[in-house]
């Protein structure tokens, strides 16, 4: 019961008028990076590795997305992988400087969302918070290169020693990968990006990385059955359905980070209310009487 109000409260504060803007600004900059990121990483994989790697690679990144928006992303990397490696490097050059700017606007907007949700009263200065997105989007897209590179080498893995005595232990990593990054992503998000008068604790963090993590595993899976089996997007928008269920997507993921910020800051204020609770031997073993105090005072 008592987790159920914490949780109750939690979603109070997370999905308030204010975050809401801030869920849309996310969103829109995650939109605006994501194929431009994709364009720099294939360059950066055409330039270590053949190009049967680099389709693994791309089917691995692709597991992520919603399957209504997929093909749009595998059309995408196809062409990128087929193009000559000279173009791809002018399009990643290109993409770069159009990736960095939406990506630092996005995750100004998501650090500017989470001090809200941590009711931060000292923020960041100018320099300071700009510095700081930076550095979180540039953490977050190293940790989407690793979490990307250890798919491909489970899958190789598992290819490799299916057939072989305990090759059954690497069937599950490959989708364990992702949801491991996130978890570590946001754990290090919460603890150092969120608060800056004091650290959120490690414990609120670690809490509050997991719930954040099951919640987009499942807003994934329930955006998938919504706009395969519920709604029919390519109907209603044509054939800007596909960037539609993205932002879908995108939008109800960025929720999921917000409330795994929510729960962590309800956790903490939780806890030190409890911290300031007198302790149980402070008091007394004996229940007072009213009535025996009154004859006491005539």
């Amino acid at each position: 019961m008592h987790m159920a109000r914490l949780a109750g409260r939690a979603f109070a504060r997370s999905w308030g008028r204010d975050v809401m803007l801030y869920t849309g600004g996310v969103s829109f900059f995650a939109l605006l990076a994501l194929f431009p990121a994709i364009a720099i990483l294939i360059g950066f994989y055409k330039a270590v590795l053949t190009i049967g790697q680099v389709s693994e690679q791309a089917a691995a990144l692709a597991d992520v997305i919603p399957s209504a928006a997929r093909t749009l992303f595998l059309n995408e990397i196809d062409r990128l992988a087929n193009t000559s490696a000279r173009t791809v490097s002018l399009q990643s050059a290109i993409a770069l400087v159009i990736g960095a700017y939406a990506a630092h606007r996005g995750f100004k907007a998501l650090l500017a969302g989470l001090n809200l949700i941590h009711d931060e009263t000292k923020p960041l200065g100018f320099f300071k918070f700009n510095l700081l997105a930076f550095l979180v989007a540039l953490a977050a897209f190293v940790l989407f290169t690793v979490v990307s590179g250890a798919v491909v080498t489970s899958r190789l893995m598992e290819h490799a020693y299916v057939d072989q005595p305990g090759g059954w232990m690497t069937l599950p990593l490959d989708g364990l990968w992702p949801a491991l990054g996130l978890w570590l992503g946001l754990t290090m998000l919460y603890r150092y990006a969120m608060a800056h008068a004091k650290r959120v604790a490690w414990k609120a963090a670690v809490i509050g990385g997991l719930v954040a993590t099951v919640m987009s595993s499942f807003f994934s899976w329930l955006c998938t059955i919504y706009v395969e089996q519920i709604v029919h997007l390519g109907a209603t928008y044509g054939s800007v359905g596909a960037v539609v269920v993205l932002l879908i997507w995108l939008s109800w993921n960025v929720n999921a980070v917000f409330y795994g910020g929510a729960f962590a800051t309800e956790l903490e204020i939780d806890w030190e209310k409890r911290a300031a609770l007198p302790p149980p031997e402070a008091y007394p073993d004996t229940v007072v009487s009213l009535s025996e105090r009154r004859r006491s005072r005539q």
